[in-house]
């Protein structure tokens, strides 16, 4: 079991951090914006499950190593930065299946598929994230007890806030379209969300 005292710390470090916003924050706002609450929890879903891989690596010493080979990173993040860069110039021109539609017969929504993989390349490309793991994580862990045990045990608290995070983004995105989303505002959401989503893009592939 893991001690009181380490979760009492552990919470607030880990939900303060979660809540600054980052990529996957701002990812999770975009999409609330675009795609509305109910349909971004497939992106959290893949983000998630990017999320419990890195920091399961990072207790496990795997992203010691990672970090190691940069050249590994360099080639995810620049893909996953150019696919979101290319994502944002089409909602930016209000096209594409991540854009609001300006008519309600205009092209599909997104897949779930298509938005999990979002979320789980943004998570898993991000190198800060790992970084930012290997430096927090294993100082919460008590070498005199279970490791694997523990480690499940704050990946799950870990997870748990960063779902909650990504909601209160999503839910302000969805706020923000709701406050412009008059037909006459439709391509200048689409504006905004396209330009954050380059802006995602971009910062992945140069963070």
């Amino acid at each position: 079991m893991i001690k009181l005292s380490l979760l009492s710390v552990f919470v607030p470090t880990f939900f303060l951090v979660s809540l600054t916003p980052g990529m996957c924050m701002t990812l999770a706002m975009v999409l609330g914006m675009t795609q509305g609450v109910k349909r971004t929890l497939w992106m959290m879903v893949g983000e998630l499950i990017g999320v419990g891989l890195v920091a399961s690596a990072a207790g496990a010493g795997v992203a010691a190593l990672m970090l190691r080979q940069p050249e590994l990173f360099a080639i995810f993040k620049w893909l996953g930065g150019a696919y979101l860069g290319y994502l944002g110039v089409m909602m930016w021109r209000s096209r594409g299946r991540m854009a609001i539609p300006l008519e309600a017969r205009d092209t599909p929504q997104a897949s779930r598929k298509q938005l999990a993989m979002q979320g789980f390349v943004t998570a898993v490309a991000n190198p800060k994230g790992w970084a930012f793991f290997v430096a927090l994580l294993p100082p919460f862990l008590d070498t005199s007890l279970p490791l694997a045990s523990q480690l499940l045990a704050l990946v799950g608290v870990i997870l748990l806030i960063e779902f909650l995070c990504l909601l209160l983004y999503a839910g302000g995105g969805r706020t923000a379209r709701h406050l412009l989303g008059k037909s006459t505002h439709v391509r200048l959401l689409n504006r905004i969300a396209g330009s954050l989503m380059v802006g995602v893009g971009v910062w992945l592939a140069l963070g």
